[in-house]
């Protein structure tokens, strides 16, 4: 066995492996960012590089590890370009890099062949170690991919003090629940106060079919994974668990927290089937649910994760000569991913069991990819040459699209009460105002309810954190007491580091 192993270790494979170690090590370095699968395609592609490019070189060098050693090198000089390209830009944001990088490159291509050939040199005694230093660097990558993405179980918590009750009773007709997490969604004063923006006609339309508005709601977070992480365990995160204090900058107990969260936990408990929906970030996907609704993975011809890697190496000049417009891709699946939750609204409201949906609109956050009337929009023309969001520009887009948004709303609202056999439950909330805002308006957001017998519970300064202890001692039979509604700034990096924002708001 050792004399086998010794020898498949001495052929030279190590190509091969090095030309998906720049893939795996970009995933592995986004993990929990994107989802691994958004990588298979330019995996597939890098190996096919590597494979054929090993295979000329043999063919016409006629010595299998000088081909090898040499097929190396250049991967090494086609996948670092763009890591150097990027890094010298930064650092020199106005100088000309393309043909002092081009030359430099080119340079080293030539000593890189012109050593590989020479004649005292076979390469064969390195084979063993470049194979167990290729193997080592993608196991590692594979290892960090999968530790980042290795599902639970659907009935683990994320969090250890998560509020769980094993005494909740579904009823006999049981209501299905749908979250609508509208992402940056604000309150209709702080709309007007920014904007001039009037969202008296949506509003009323949400009253006219039996919404409670929250007229004086803030989110008690200001970043996406912090409310989201409170409001789906019903807690304030300083009371959730041990690691949000304020000298800690990890998240991964906060996003298995929103993953697996009281909320969720209480559902699936209960017998109810949990669908959500991809949003486009592996942190933010519950993909191990029931019902996991992803648009087509490739729908827009390059994904975001494809035209990073792209920038990474020598292939970004596809994109600097107009073969490929990453901002064109990011803009298609912005929309794909918002179409994909309103196309599927009627098949989650058709569903025979009792439904926990939670739908995350990413939406009217930006990127502004559509108008006031759903057309395609181009998202660069919404920011400024560092690709920073003007407030006139800003302020243009986040209006269309909430007009775009608040039309599919109401329409898929209509669907779900149509649909509806026993009066079902729905939540329409912002996890956090709109950018551009002093601190205070940030927090600003849109909450409302449409809980059928229940309107008494509710009030106009509730916050997202009592969303659901409302709904279980309505509904089901809960003991959740009311928490204070109290509202925390944090920073970045130190998002635990929360500063108490005061509602001043007066109904």
């Amino acid at each position: 066995m050792k004399k086998l192993v010794g020898r498949w270790f001495a052929y030279p494979w190590y190509p091969i492996l090095f030309g998906a170690y720049p893939v795996l090590t970009l995933l592995s370095t986004n993990a929990g960012q994107v989802q691994p699968i958004m990588g298979s395609r330019v995996l597939l592609a890098s190996l096919l590089l590597a494979a054929v490019l090993f295979l000329l070189l043999w063919l016409f060098m006629r010595r299998v590890h000088r081909a090898a050693f040499l097929t190396m090198l250049i991967l090494a000089l086609f996948f670092s370009y763009g890591h150097v390209h990027n890094l010298l830009s930064e650092k020199y944001p106005d100088f000309n890099l393309d043909p002092w990088l081009a030359s430099g490159w080119g340079i080293l291509f030539i000593l890189a062949t012109l050593w590989t050939t020479r004649p005292k040199l076979s390469f064969a005694s390195s084979a063993a170690s470049l194979n167990v230093i290729a193997l080592g660097l993608v196991v590692m990558s594979v290892w960090q991919i999968g530790s980042a993405s290795t599902p639970r179980s659907a009935y683990a918590l994320g969090a250890d003090n998560a509020p769980v009750q094993a005494d909740l009773v579904k009823p006999e007709n049981p209501p299905d629940v749908y979250f609508f997490l509208l992402d940056s969604y604000g309150r209709a004063d702080g709309l007007y106060a920014a904007y001039g923006y009037d969202n008296g006609e949506f509003l009323n339309g949400l009253e006219e079919r039996g919404f409670y508005v929250a007229q004086c709601s803030q989110s008690n977070y200001v970043r996406t994974e912090l409310s989201l992480a409170s409001s789906l365990n019903m807690m304030y995160l300083q009371d959730l668990d041990d690691e949000f204090k304020a000298d800690s900058t990890s998240r991964r107990t906060l996003w298995n927290s929103l993953k697996h969260s009281a909320v969720r936990y209480n559902f699936e408990s209960m017998g109810y089937k949990t669908v959500t929906f991809a949003t486009g970030f592996a942190w933010l996907d519950l993909d191990d649910t029931d019902m996991f609704v992803s648009p087509p993975p490739f729908s827009s011809g390059l994904s975001e994760f494809e035209g990073l890697f792209l920038r990474t190496t020598l292939a970004r000049y596809i994109q600097d000569w107009g073969w490929v417009d990453p901002d064109a891709v990011m803009g298609q699946t912005s929309r794909d991913l918002f179409n994909n939750i309103f196309d599927h609204v009627d098949d989650v409201a058709r569903m025979r069991e009792p439904t926990f949906a939670y739908l995350h609109v990413l939406s009217p956050h930006p990127p502004f990819v559509f108008d006031a009337e759903g057309n395609p929009t181009y998202p660069p023309d919404f920011w400024n040459e560092k690709r920073l969001y003007p407030p006139g520009l800003y302020a243009a887009g986040y209006q269309n699209q909430l007009t775009h948004l608040n039309n599919k709303l109401l329409a898929a609202i209509d669907t779900i009460l149509a649909e509806s056999e026993t009066p079902p439950i729905i939540i329409l909330q912002g996890d956090h105002g709109p950018w551009l805002q002093p601190q205070n308006k940030r927090m600003w957001i849109l909450n409302a309810y449409y809980l059928p017998g229940q309107q008494d519970r509710l009030y106009p300064t509730i916050s997202p954190v009592n969303s659901f202890r409302v709904i279980f001692d309505a509904y089901f039979g809960g003991k959740y007491d009311m928490l204070e509604d109290v509202s925390y700034f944090s920073p970045v990096p130190n998002l635990y580091d929360f500063s108490e924002k005061p509602n001043h708001c007066n109904p």
